[in-house]
């Protein structure tokens, strides 16, 4: 079996036989002190209940060479065909100005495009495939073919039928057709209709709304809740209603989009800390305390952490714990997204909170999201009543955008009632489960065939990393020639040194689901050249520094 470079509680270990002979003996060292820690619920140090395993392990050097080779002999060919363009010897497909628009401020930047023209475009067909079923654990796609190198498609007609789905956020199955199942949100829609056509603050709140509302708070164990329509204004409509000029906002340097937009339409100060970093974090806080505003030094009027609960690139679980005690000791206030988590970890599915066996109470803020778990569509804010009533006033989601459509937000209360056994079953338990063990395995066995995969443990997204440019077109292209759909993603949206397929595990997905698309993975891993680990030391030791830290009461 492999024995990948892990991350147990801040602490690095080069051999995971070392690691389990600890664990066995229920002795664990941390910072030269030995401290007795034992599995399965009972306290690890001070703040952790269990035990915590992320994966960052560092590639060879000579892949990160040919990787950044990969990008300059790309960078050096696009610089040469914008030549040829330029005077008439390749013909121009990319959008332009009008001659009369010449003399204008380009509208199209040249620059800012370069890599969409030269480099996207080269691999273009991997993404917006369109699919035309259901998006379980299988779906079907329209077959498409490009005759310009990809700067367009047309459609042949065909469809490619049960492609086994790795790529849509369906961790427990709820994206489904069975009729039985949706007979509810049959029944909603033929009684409301699609549109609401208002807004929560005009005409748009309906009894629907309410009832979701009161049973997401009773799900999370708060006060009070609101639901939003969609899921990304959730974050970016929201956090400037609650932070602006004169509050700081501490955020993790791989937050979501939706999160980074909401802090600068805030115009709060944002400085970023780095990724699960405590050292990191404190050191903001400390500072933020002791200096206070920039010129004025006085007192920032908020100071409040975003993070997520599952971080979508990289797989990684936040460190709630430990942020929870430094932003009790600091008195700053707590924002979490929860939008890959809610329905992912936790025994009953309840998110990062209940896997880390805490109390709601410990986040100020909670976020999260229909679009994952659930199979539907929108998201939520819940926390104290105050929080609540404050954002049904203020929250730009609530003035301006159109409310939440019936039949979705039935979606959403027949998969909660399902997880908190409301409809009497356990089929919601047993998904969350089932998702628990098909990730395990799954994640365990792409570490025995030797590749590099990030974050921890009992997270359903798992980051592959495949590195160079020419892989990433050639893997999604030849996993399609194998009945497999997977999400591969690149630079900007990862470093440019680490373009990696991101897989999520759902519980829909059968056993034979998941050893079909591992065998494709240890066959293209050996014809691609994929099975990197060396079981290296993790390219970010700065992160896992456990910090000592005690939680308030």
């Amino acid at each position: 079996m492999a024995n990948p470079s892990a991350v147990c509680n801040g602490h690095l270990h080069h051999h995971h036989q070392k690691q389990n002979n600890l664990l066995k003996s229920g002795i664990y060292k941390k910072n030269g002190i030995t401290k007795g820690m034992k599995k399965n619920g009972v306290s690890n140090g001070t703040l952790y209940k269990k035990t915590f395993i992320e994966h960052f392990e560092q590639a060879p050097m000579y892949v990160a060479v040919f990787t950044v080779v990969g990008f300059a002999v790309g960078t050096i060919f696009g610089y040469l065909r914008d030549f040829m363009r330029a005077w008439g010897l390749e013909k121009r497909n990319i959008a332009e100005e009008r001659e009369q628009q010449k003399d204008f401020v380009p509208l199209y930047q040249d620059f800012e495009n370069f890599y969409t023209r030269n480099l996207y475009m080269r691999i273009r067909d991997n993404w917006n495939r369109p699919i035309c079923s259901v998006p379980g654990p299988q779906f079907d796609l329209m077959e498409r073919v490009t005759d310009d190198y990809n700067w367009t498609f047309r459609f042949t007609g065909r469809t490619i039928k049960n492609v086994i789905n790795m790529g849509s956020y369906n961790y427990l199955g709820f994206a489904e057709t069975d009729v039985n199942a949706l007979k509810t949100v049959t029944i909603e829609l033929e009684k409301y209709g699609t549109g609401v056509c208002s807004t929560r603050q005009e005409m748009g709140t309906l009894d629907k709304h309410v009832e979701l509302e009161k049973l997401v708070a009773t799900f999370l164990g708060v006060e009070d809740s609101m639901v939003f329509g969609m899921g990304f204004a959730t974050n970016s409509m929201n956090i400037p209603a609650l932070v602006g000029k004169g509050c700081l906002i501490l955020s993790d340097e791989l937050n979501h989009t939706s999160l980074v937009l909401g802090a600068r339409l805030s115009g709060a100060t944002i400085r970023i800390f780095k990724h699960n970093n405590m050292q990191s974090l404190e050191k903001l806080l400390r500072d933020a305390i002791i200096y206070g505003q920039p010129r004025t030094h006085r007192a920032w009027r908020k100071i409040i952490i975003l993070v997520e609960g599952i971080y979508s690139m990289e797989g990684s679980i936040v460190r709630l714990p430990e942020i929870v005690s430094l932003k009790n000791k600091y008195k700053a206030y707590l924002y979490l997204d929860e939008a890959h988590s809610i329905g992912a970890v936790g025994a009953t599915g309840r998110g990062v909170v209940e896997y880390f066996g805490m109390s709601p109470d410990d986040v100020d803020v909670l976020m999260g999201t229909f679009t994952k778990s659930f199979g539907a569509a929108g998201g939520y804010i819940a926390g104290k009543k105050g929080l609540v009533d404050f954002l049904r006033t203020h929250s730009h989601s609530a003035v301006y955008a159109t409310s939440m459509c019936p039949p979705v937000a039935e979606q959403i209360i027949r998969a909660m009632k399902c997880l908190m056994g409301l409809d009497g079953t356990t089929q919601g338990l047993q998904r969350v489960r089932q998702l628990e063990k098909n990730t395990r395995y799954f994640r365990r066995k792409l570490h025995e065939m030797g590749f590099i995969i990030y974050g921890n443990d009992d997270s359903p997204v798992v980051p592959l990393l495949l590195y160079m440019p020419g892989k990433i077109g050639a893997f999604a292209r030849r996993m399609l020639e194998r009945n497999i759909g997977v999400v591969v993603v690149g630079f900007p949206a990862t470093p440019i040194t680490e373009s990696r397929a991101r897989f999520c595990v759902s519980a829909a997905h059968t056993r034979e689901m998941l050893d079909t698309v591992l065998n494709a993975l240890d066959e293209l891993g050996d014809y691609l050249q994929l099975k990197y680990s060396r079981y290296s030391k993790s390219s970010h030791p700065e992160l896992y520094e456990e910090t000592r830290l005690e939680l308030e009461d």
